[in-house]
């Protein structure tokens, strides 16, 4: 089948007048096209999302299970959303254990899945800069436990969150030489330490300034080192309440194409208004979702919310805001997704000109 489009937006370009040859849910080639008649005014790739916790109803660390592996793939597509990854936050080793078989199962059940593996975002993290995470399951990690997780999680664990302070570079290693993509996280490690894991090849943070050593002009923390260090890769999540937008502009201006969007939501869609985990509890008041200690206990912002704050108040073309919440995201982690190119995934979305009106499109 061949589809048109007025406006084509994909890697950081915008093409005009494209038509795009599709067999067998893969896009075989993109070209000029010189008719006057669009099937779209706008398309782009599908967005990818990689660090969310829930869909509209289930929170995937609360409930490992296929439905909430559903729920938070139906959820995101609402948004334009065509792959997501999901977070198991800090939690019992038997808990992640049996997230790793959840998702292990809906991948191998679901060929056609938007569900991109799993991020371990803890345990191995810091007490200090835990977040909403829970203190209880917090540990010091050993090379028996890493290796087991490793071996349950396979081609489906694809990403990690950790503090470096509280591991041996053998460890990080470890983790790396597994095919996992590491990311620093959750971490009051020193500026010292942080460059120390880049240097080991550890290439990205988990969320820029949310839960981690903070710029100091005595000791940069992970925040100054991750700015610092040209390689690594620095996810943001735009909504203004996680950080003000002049300091995600800051970002951009010394990041450039190294820095990306995430969502990091709790739950989608404003649907849920309370959540309890064991000690973990969230309200959504006036649109945030505040714990019981008056903190942050997740974003609410969407990835389509991403494109639109990074045009409407970041000051990105929309062809950036497009690139930094699709393919970018979707080249750190290494999926095959996020481009409107030959021999990517026929998800496309379309839009009107000011990104409302966002509608996900499979082709496959």
């Amino acid at each position: 089948m061949e589809i048109t489009a007025r406006h084509l937006y994909t890697s950081g370009k915008l093409l005009h007048k494209q038509k795009i040859k599709i067999e067998n849910g893969i896009i075989r080639e993109v070209a000029p096209y010189a008719g006057h008649d669009f099937n779209y005014e706008n398309l782009a790739p599908a967005l990818v999302d990689i660090h969310i916790n829930g869909g509209e109803q289930y929170h995937f660390t609360a409930n490992p299970t296929a439905e909430a592996l559903e729920d938070m793939e139906l959820a995101a597509r609402k948004n334009g959303v065509g792959y997501v990854l999901p977070a198991l936050i800090t939690s019992s080793p038997e808990n992640i254990f049996a997230a790793l078989e959840t998702v292990r199962n809906y991948v191998g059940e679901h060929p056609g899945t938007g569900i991109a593996g799993l991020h371990l975002e803890g345990p191995f993290i810091s007490v200090k800069k835990r977040g909403a995470h829970l203190a209880k399951y917090i540990r010091v990690p050993d090379d028996r436990l890493l290796r087991d997780i490793i071996d349950a999680g396979g081609p489906v664990l694809k990403m990690i969150t950790l503090a470096p302070e509280h591991f041996t570079d053998s460890q990080i290693k470890m983790l790396l030489d597994a095919g996992i993509k590491v990311s620093l996280g959750h971490s009051d490690c020193t500026y010292a330490r942080a460059m120390e894991a880049f240097a080991l090849g550890v290439n990205l943070i988990t969320h820029l300034f949310n839960a981690m050593s903070s710029f100091h002009h005595r000791e940069p923390g992970l925040t100054g080192a991750a700015l610092m260090a040209q390689h690594v890769y620095t996810p943001v999540i735009p909504d203004g309440v996680h950080a003000r937008f002049e300091a995600v502009q800051l970002a951009l201006q010394m990041k450039k194409d190294k820095l990306f969007f995430i969502s990091d939501a709790l739950f989608q869609n404003h649907i849920k208004t309370s959540f309890q985990w064991e000690e973990f509890d969230a309200k959504l008041i006036n649109g945030d979702y505040i714990n019981a200690d008056g903190n942050l206990a997740g974003a609410t912002i969407s990835m389509a919310d991403c494109v639109v704050n990074g045009m409407k108040i970041l000051g990105l073309s929309p062809e950036e805001a497009l690139y930094k919440s699709s393919g970018l995201p979707a080249e750190v982690l290494g999926i095959n997704a996020g481009k409107a190119e030959t021999g990517y995934p026929a998800r496309l979305i379309s839009f009107s000109d000011n990104f409302s009106d966002v509608k996900y499109l499979n082709f496959q």
